[in-house]
């Protein structure tokens, strides 16, 4: 890649030609104007910021989230030859509109370019602004660190967690040979809540009976009591033949992004369809790049919180009998995580639809396991969050 900085009206960005949308390599652009920059492969996603200025691309959907607000692409991002390539047009006027610069499109010369004669010193700013942002930094500076109650969850010590077992009521779940998903998670929340309060936890559930809760009032029970870990229980399955259930087992955690596989959204879809097959018309069996940019904010705030549970709950839970599945970590748009403002995670904990692992999830030792690894998991996470809190005070 280029990486460069724009003296006035020069250093220009080179443009490219693909799929006849005249593209530009992003990173370039963003590092030109001394923004900071994150490229995260696995989830798709580029970022680029400073103190005044946020935009993100999510590879492969045509939309820039800029500053709060998504706005609508030519063409999808590309990522290709470890280049984000960015339709020109619209990144050209919307760094234009905040840079105080006037960037053209010069197809002739394949360059983006800095119009002569319109340009500021980037990010100059009146001596009042920077007086006023001088004294907002100092009293960052200055301001401890939030651990208390009001602080948002994953930037305070883990006290209260919340276990969402899926489903219930008139709602199933998944249905196995012997028994149905609501009844096994709901199980082995029990057991959880009780091996996590063993430990010091404040734990609470979004249901403790067999009733049904509608989806979207899960993630605000949650919300409401304040916690700081979401854990939504569930079981998977899948459709098909003796051999191919029986083949198809294995747990697996995910977390709320923008799914890397056709069965990851298909697993999401599943999950969803239940709000509105029990009543919710506005549910949405999926999210849409619109949504996903939306959210995106939310979602940067408390993802690393998030993978810092699934890798514990991954290392704790892979000690049982039930073996991951892959990596034994997924991402998709699960509707009951996108309410909950805290690090939050749905749980597969086995398929169902696979004979033995439904004989062990059924089984008392089996629940116990469950519960006491997943309960690992949380008290090994709230390590990880303590020692981060910690040098957060040094």
């Amino acid at each position: 890649m280029v990486f460069g900085f724009f003296s006035e009206a020069t250093a220009d960005i080179p443009l490219v030609k693909k799929e006849n949308i005249w593209m530009l390599d992003i990173e370039s652009l963003a590092r030109s104007e001394g923004l900071s920059t994150s490229l995260q492969p696995v989830e798709r996603r580029f970022k680029a910021e400073n103190k005044s200025f946020s935009c993100s691309f999510v590879i492969g959907f045509s939309y820039i989230f800029a500053n709060g607000n998504a706005v609508k692409l030519e063409s999808p991002t590309i990522y290709e030859d470890d280049v984000v390539w960015a339709p020109a047009k619209e990144t050209a006027e919307i760094f234009s509109q905040n840079f105080s610069k006037k960037f053209v499109v010069d197809t002739s010369a394949k360059m983006l370019k800095v119009s002569a004669g319109e340009t500021k010193a980037a990010g100059a700013k009146p001596a009042e602004a920077k007086k006023a942002e001088s004294k907002k930094e100092a009293a960052e500076q200055k301001a401890p660190v939030r651990t208390n109650k009001n602080a948002p969850a994953g930037s305070r010590e883990v006290k209260t967690i919340i276990i969402d077992p899926g489903h219930g009521g008139k709602d199933p779940g998944a249905i196995g040979l012997i028994s149905n998903e609501k009844d096994i998670v709901l199980s082995v929340a029990k057991k959880l809540q009780k091996e996590l309060e063993n430990k010091g936890f404040t734990v609470k559930l979004t249901r403790s009976t067999d009733i049904f809760i509608q989806l979207s009032e899960r993630p605000q029970l949650a919300n409401k009591w304040n916690g700081d870990l979401f854990i939504s229980l569930h079981c998977n399955a899948i459709d098909g033949n003796k051999e191919r259930k029986r083949k198809t087992k294995g747990f697996r955690i995910y977390v709320l992004r923008d799914p890397e596989s056709e069965e990851d959204r298909a697993i999401a879809r599943r999950e969803n369809k239940v709000a509105k097959t029990y009543g919710d018309k506005n549910s949405k069996e999926e999210l849409s790049p619109l949504d996903w940019l939306q959210i995106q904010a939310r979602l940067e705030q408390y993802k690393h919180s998030s993978y810092t549970f699934t890798e514990k709950a991954i290392k704790a839970y892979e000690k049982g009998k039930i073996s991951k599945m892959g990596s034994g970590a997924g991402g998709a748009g699960f509707m009951v995580l996108v309410g909950a403002f805290m690090p939050a995670t749905l749980v597969e904990l086995g398929f169902i639809s696979n004979p033995e692992e439904e004989k062990y999830m059924n089984s008392a030792k089996g629940q116990n396991d469950m519960a006491k690894r997943l309960a690992e998991g949380v008290e090994e996470y709230k390590k990880a969050i303590d020692e981060y809190l910690k040098t957060l005070h040094r």
